[in-house]
């Protein structure tokens, strides 16, 4: 674990970064530039929090910020595991797009499988120009604070090029998963450690604009939590509940209350209309310690239980409280809605055209149109919880799934079946043909890298 890294955007490794290094040095920013705190949960399911009907899980302050903002309830992940989901979080890009498709290092590979997975970039890689590098060059102090995950590995140290130091923050804690022989009394997770770092980076800048990359290791296994805690839970727990973990339980009321902290730190400072808020998670739960009831499957499937997630958006005194939208979003979307937000144009640092869209007219009026015809997944790999390679795509109320041992083919109508229990493939044949068609053309111009047939 390393905490404390400053890095100059000048000593980075392209020229445009370098030159916009100097310009940031005297910036001007305009009346509203938000403060942003980016809020990342891992492995959260779409339905563990209150305020999307769990009914043991207890999120008073997640619960809150809903209240005082705005909730997504067709948010998706990126990707329906890790690392490809944080790339896109800070590229705007589609994982297949980046060519990281997979968490790093990568799962085993069957050996009865009928394919072999591409040859995938295993990091972000170092000319991807990141959120943080774009708010940094235009006079944003960024801190990053908890897990990365998109190294090689995760011997993370001050300087090395692919951590976070490198990708355009200034001030940097990075922390793994717990081992299960640790204390689950002592902070396993680093929940508090993350927070704690994050309240001292919004006091020292309080005055300037500032990036906060909070990405919590909570709710990630191992599922460990003070004894108090788990004890509290199992008190509660009935034996007919379909989510029943009281270790489970424990973690996610820790990270609600280090969150609640967080938030009350900034509204304490008079942040709270000065500053963006974003709530997600990286993929959907797992099922092995969880259920995602109505939802079908969980993380390492193309189900809605495995992309499916929680997303909130506060920005006091700008959007709406209580509200809602119901549009489908994506994790490529907030790296957009940020610097739109920030008043930053893309296109100003050479970044190519992103595969997200700002969702800034949806925060500030729910109904405005996105005009986008459809969002993509593809995860060309096996997965230990079962999945097999596949691509998805969903496009307004109809949902394709394409497996590729077998070629198999799914439809859903996610606006009737959110829970995926009827596939319509067999009678709606000319609605797979048409998604089909806009998902091999997809593939093509993002250049997804396809599985291979076992020699």
């Amino acid at each position: 674990m390393k905490r404390g890294v400053s890095y100059r955007l000048s000593t980075l490794r392209f020229p445009l970064l370098a030159l916009l290094a100097i310009v940031a040095t005297c910036p001007t920013f305009a009346e509203e530039r938000p403060n942003v705190l980016l809020i990342l949960a891992d492995d959260l399911g779409y339905h563990d929090l209150g305020c999307y009907g769990a009914v043991l899980y207890e999120t008073p302050n997640l619960d809150r910020l809903a209240e005082q903002g705005l909730k997504f309830t067709e948010a998706y992940a990126a990707c329906t595991v890790c690392s490809p989901t944080r790339a896109a979080l800070l590229t705007g890009k589609y994982p297949a797009r980046l060519h990281l498709t997979n968490f790093i290092p990568g799962g085993q590979i069957p050996q009865e499988s009928e394919l072999l997975p591409p040859d995938w970039t295993k990091q972000l890689e170092l000319e991807q120009v990141t959120l943080a590098e774009a708010l940094k060059a235009e006079g944003y102090v960024t801190g990053h604070f908890g897990k990365w995950h998109l190294n090689h590995d995760k011997k993370y140290r001050d300087g090395r090029p692919g951590d976070p130091g490198s990708q355009g923050f200034d001030d940097v804690l990075t922390t793994h998963k717990p081992s299960r022989n640790d204390d689950p009394a002592d902070d396993a997770h680093h929940t508090v450690q993350i927070t704690d770092r994050t309240v001292d980076f919004i006091t020292r800048h309080q005055d300037q604009p500032f990036f906060g990359y909070v990405s919590y290791n909570a709710v990630h296994a191992p599922i460990m939590e003070s004894p108090e805690g788990v004890a509290e839970w199992k008190r509660r727990i009935e034996s007919d509940m379909a989510k029943r973990h009281p270790g489970y339980a424990a973690m996610i009321a820790t990270m609600d209350r280090e969150i609640g902290r967080l938030i009350a730190h900034l509204d304490s400072l008079g942040l709270a209309e000065e500053t963006l808020v974003i709530f997600t998670s990286d993929n959907g739960g797992l099922e092995s310690v969880s259920s995602n009831a109505p939802l079908r499957g969980g993380k390492g499937g193309n189900y809605e239980g495995g992309i499916k997630v929680p997303a909130i958006v506060r920005w006091s005194g700008k959007i709406e409280a209580g509200t809602t939208c119901d549009e489908p979003v994506s994790s490529i979307d907030w790296m957009p809605t940020i610097l739109e937000a920030s008043g930053i144009e893309s296109a100003s640092f050479g970044i190519e055209q992103m595969d997200g869209v700002s969702l800034n007219d949806r925060l500030h009026k729910p109904e405005a149109e996105l005009g986008r015809e459809a969002l993509f997944w593809h995860y060309p790999h096996y997965h230990s919880g079962g999945a097999t390679p596949h691509s998805a795509i969903r496009a307004g109320r109809w949902k394709l799934i394409e497996t590729y041992e077998g070629g198999m083919v799914e439809l859903y109508d996610l606006e009737t079946d959110p829970g995926e229990a009827t596939d319509l493939a067999a009678k709606r044949p000319e609605i797979v043909e048409r998604l089909k068609q806009q998902l091999n053309g997809w593939r093509d111009e993002v250049d997804a890298q396809r599985p291979v047939l076992r020699k």
